[in-house]
């Protein structure tokens, strides 16, 4: 898994889903419940790209998926981007392997 940064790295994620798609992660390494879902998705096995913004480091990054996407922030909040779109999200206890696979099987 790699870490986003910056503003420029997210953007050329954000351009990498319009061709493949990628997984992204929020991540507060403060927070418990984040830790959880962290735990859950660093597991989960997948051949699609998986990136992690922590929060506390990069809350630019955070602001900005938060704009680009419209989505509203959270964390632990885990998106899969397909062809530059979110097809799903989820946060809290809503990341576990079952949610994860089942968004995968969608876009497969």
């Amino acid at each position: 898994m790699k870490e986003i940064q910056s503003i420029e790295e997210w953007k050329a994620v954000h351009e990498q889903s319009k061709s493949t798609p990628v997984f992204v992660i929020k991540h507060s390494s403060t927070c418990p419940i984040s830790a959880a879902g962290y735990r859950v998705f660093e597991a989960f096995r997948t051949s699609i790209p998986k990136y992690v913004v922590i929060v506390q480091r990069s809350r630019p990054v955070s602001n900005e998926i938060e704009r680009d996407l419209g989505i509203r922030h959270e964390s632990p909040q885990l998106f899969l981007l397909n062809e530059g779109q979110v097809t799903w999200h989820g946060s809290h206890y809503e990341i576990s392997e079952m949610t994860i696979q089942t968004a995968v099987d969608a876009i497969q």
